[in-house]
């Protein structure tokens, strides 16, 4: 069925009742993340809107609310997209939360998951999935999952038992319902199925064999899974939302809200695992009236989202990695980088090297854990060269072709390209897939692995033509690079390769961990002519580390010297005789993570110390499996872990001497700085700065599920404490934000302000206003403040518009000189503020011209 074909009908139910106020029409100005869960529901939330409409967004960002697994703590694992979450308090208290925030001038923002949904236990939880397990692929609800039937000889595999099935047929029963009615169930100890109708009456070996799903072993979904699922978690399975009726019938409820005005605006969870994200978003926009929505698109370094997405932009991780890398010192990165070459000797494909260590992780995950889609792209080639005009492509192997596709697919620096269905893929995809192939043939040393070479790319590029087989080659690869893209760079690579830990981030760039600030510019200046609504991100509930951790971890590429010298004096700590320890690529990363993590607040009792020593020692441990070199999720090292354990409690988390204590006081006076000036920067910058929750003050939190803890609004901060100065300059941004909307939205310029004196690289500053006139306000930060001279620098000086000027987060107005250089060399229209009046207070300022 095509993914353009004509819709079901979806819309707005005139029974019930619209809310007290609509929301807010348009783009939001700022947005508020919140992590809804059953300890923080849509009363919890409705609570919070006056403290969040005086704060100074324009929308709350609510987690998906659509009816999950219980007791979710997420969401995203959705059981029934047709009903809001009854443990949130349903729709009508999702309605209750839209009539408050109404009231205080507040629009709804709702993260929806097109892609998945939850295999949960019991399976009876999600009854579209229910009934397919009852009746197979004839059922009217198969249509909604992406299963691949002939696979399984007629069957879906369900890899959820804890040995192989021949040990636990005693565990199995059926239980059967009392009376008149109902229907017999399989179980399992806590695991229930549906059976066929019919069968229940068999012997148990022969009623596991008449169901139309398989049930197995665990270990066998790396290899045999036939459905397709998020990632590699098995407990969620793909939705065929490129199916006209499995889309009515998944957004119906979410679209419906959107026409009655209960929310405003959608954010897309992971759209590269769709068949056709372009078609997908074409029909999302059909139906929701040109409402507000960004994508969760990661973008490669070189990537830029498609000009024809009906979008407004991605959720912001684009942003991130610009802001993160304009703050870094290069010279500090490169030292650290040697550094960490020589003090852990890890080899280059397992961390001693960048695009070593993500190829390496690439062919391991796409060989092993991805090895299903693996077999499920190859049974599609298969047919396409089977039945190929002419034998055109008769004669190459399936491991033939599966050697080419790894190749292939692991060399592919962006999570997938988007060929369509009824078109030349563009150019750029062209050129990607092309690229990868060529080093794949270099890579490749058998000839028929090499003949095989152009096989794949074509099918990729839909250049054998249309028909089944060939385009469910094409879209398979697609899928497949996307699911290899995030485990095997950000889910692996990330915890491998770690000089800068800093940069190991979603959206980010390991290899290459510092932006100048001549590419934040026009960066700046292509967001504001492209996308100038698109969403811009610090941290999120996927962030490996918050923002003001990795503003701590950057002040590092200043302070590289003095660190690796306090590591190599403390390396020895690690050790005790006859007990296994943390290898030295392991303690690199360690003390990164606790250094970025810091200490208890002074005074801290016994139960907060321990606490931080629980989040400090999960994360670790995440970081340790995830990496999957010496231990991972599915055969763990016990020794290794303990050993892990044991290092943070009696090493990381003691008390420091004097020598570690020095450090830890000029990271934190470091971090200050670019904690201040990542603030200013992302709330000022193009696009639509989302806040997450609690992240107005200072806010360190490492890996979910440290980051998704349940939100309790911030305490008023201590006066002089960064907390205090952060929500200073949020505040202050904020509001202006909302008040003077056409400076920062649609129709807004983004002008690169330059200084000139021996600390212009020192300082980094832009102005916003309407479009064809002089900038209205300027941000101005402090970047790499460590080599900064004890006086300021006051020969260093910023070049402004002519005019009075007046900081908004102190109340002073610069005294400035006339003079300063405009274009051509002319001085008209221009003045000079010497830096220190900028930052006679703050390492920020938020100028804004009186008119």
């Amino acid at each position: 069925m095509s993914p353009d074909a004509p819709d079901a009908p979806v819309g707005p139910d005139p029974s019930r009742p619209a809310p007290a106020g609509r929301a807010p029409a348009g783009a939001p100005t700022a947005t508020y993340r919140l992590q809804l869960q059953p300890d923080f529901t849509f009363a919890a939330a409705a609570r919070v809107v006056p403290y969040l409409a005086d704060l100074g967004v324009s929308h709350l960002h609510l987690s998906p609310v659509l009816e999950a697994v219980p007791g979710s703590g997420h969401g995203y694992d959705v059981v029934d997209p047709t009903r809001v979450r009854a443990e949130l308090g349903g729709e009508e208290g999702l309605r209750e939360l839209s009539a408050t925030a109404a009231a205080h001038g507040l629009g709804l923002v709702v993260d929806i998951v097109p892609n998945h949904m939850a295999v949960p236990v019991p399976a009876r939880l999600n009854r579209p999935l229910w009934e397919t397990l009852r009746h197979g692929p004839d059922s009217p609800a198969a249509r909604c999952f992406d299963i691949d039937w002939e696979a399984g000889g007629g069957r879906m595999l369900l890899p959820v038992l804890p040995g192989p099935i021949g040990g636990e047929l005693a565990s199995f029963t059926v239980e059967r319902p009392e009376g008149d009615g109902g229907e017999a169930v399989l179980r399992h100890g806590p695991l229930c199925f549906p059976l066929r109708p019919g069968t229940e009456d068999l012997p148990m070996a022969e009623l596991l064999e008449a169901q139309h799903y398989r049930l197995a072993w665990w270990r066998l979904a790396a290899g045999e899974l036939n459905y397709r699922r998020f990632f590699t978690v098995n407990e969620l399975i793909a939705v065929r939302v490129e199916d006209p009726e499995v889309f009515a019938a998944t957004h119906g409820t979410v679209l419906r809200l959107l026409e009655e005005g209960v929310i405003s605006g959608l954010r897309i969870d992971h759209p590269d695992g769709l068949a056709d994200p372009p078609a997908y978003l074409r029909r999302l926009a059909r139906h929701t009236g040109g409402a507000w929505t960004v994508v969760e698109k990661i973008l490669g370094a070189r990537e830029e989202l498609p000009g024809d997405w009906p979008v407004a932009g991605t959720t912001g991780y684009d942003a991130l990695r610009h802001v993160d890398g304009v703050l870094r010192d290069p010279a500090g990165a490169a030292a650290l980088t040697e550094a960490h070459r020589v003090f852990t000797g890890v080899p280059a494909e397992t961390g001693g090297e960048w695009g070593a260590t993500e190829l390496h992780a690439a062919r391991r995950m796409v060989t092993r854990e991805l090895a299903a889609e693996v077999a499920r792209w190859c049974r599609a080639a298969e047919r396409v060269c089977r039945t190929a005009p002419k034998l055109a492509l008769r004669d190459h192997s399936t491991d033939a072709l599966r050697a080419a596709l790894v190749e292939i697919v692991a060399g592919l620096p962006v999570y997938r390209p988007y060929v369509p269905a009824d078109g030349p893929p563009s150019a750029t995809d062209e050129a990607l897939l092309t690229e990868a192939a060529r080093r794949a043939e270099e890579t490749l040393t058998d000839v028929r692995e090499r003949a095989a070479v152009p096989v794949v790319r074509d099918l990729a590029l839909g250049r054998p033509g249309g028909g089944p087989a060939a385009d469910e080659a094409r879209i398979r690869f697609a899928q497949l690079s996307s699911a290899l893209r995030a485990k095997a760079a950000e889910d692996t690579a990330f915890y491998r390769y770690t000089p800068v830990l800093a940069a190991c981030e979603v959206g980010g760039d390991p290899g290459r961990p510092t932006v100048d600030p001549g590419e934040f510019h026009a960066f700046c200046e292509r967001v504001a002519r492209q996308w100038p609504l698109t969403g811009t991100v610090l941290s999120t509930h996927d962030a490996k580390r918050s923002a003001d951790v990795r503003a701590r971890l950057g002040a590092l590429t200043e302070l590289a010297e003095e660190w690796v010298e306090l590591l190599e004096d403390r390396s020895g700590e690690a050790e005790r005789p006859g007990l296994p320890a943390p290898d030295r690529h392991t303690e690199w990363i360690a003390r990164q993570t606790a250094l970025g993590f810091g200490s208890p607040e002074p005074g801290a009792d016994g139960e907060e110390r321990r606490r931080h020593r629980e989040r400090l020692t999960a994360a670790l441990l995440k970081g340790a499996r995830e990496a999957k070199l010496r231990t991972d999720w599915t055969d763990g090292d016990p020794a290794y872990e303990a050993a892990l354990e044991e290092f943070t409690a009696r090493v990381l988390c003691a008390e420091p001497d004097a020598a570690t204590a020095g450090v830890e006081r000029q990271v934190a006076e470091l971090a200050e700085v670019n904690a201040l000036s990542a603030t200013l920067l992302h709330l000022t910058m193009p696009g639509v700065p989302d806040l997450y929750q609690g992240t107005e003050v200072e806010y360190r939190a490492l890996v979910d599920p440290d980051n998704r803890a349940p939100y309790r609004p911030p305490a008023e901060p201590t006066p002089g404490s960064l907390s205090a100065r952060k929500l200073r300059v949020t505040r202050e941004a904020l509001r202006l934000r909302r008040r003077f909307p056409e400076w920062f939205g649609a129709g807004s310029a983004y002008t690169p302000l330059r200084a000139e004196g021996p600390a212009a690289d020192r300082v980094l500053a832009f102005g916003r206003g309407p479009a064809g006139e002089a900038p209205r306000a300027v941000t101005v930060v402090t970047r790499l403040s460590g080599a900064l001279p004890a006086d300021g620098s006051p020969e260093t000086v910023l070049s402004l518009p002519a005019g009075e000027w007046e900081d908004l987060l102190t109340g002073r107005r610069p005294a400035s000189t006339a003079g300063a250089p405009g274009a051509g060399g002319s001085s008209a229209g221009w003045v000079r503020v010497a830096r220190p009046e900028v930052f006679a207070e703050l390492p920020v300022a938020l100028l804004v011209r009186r008119s």
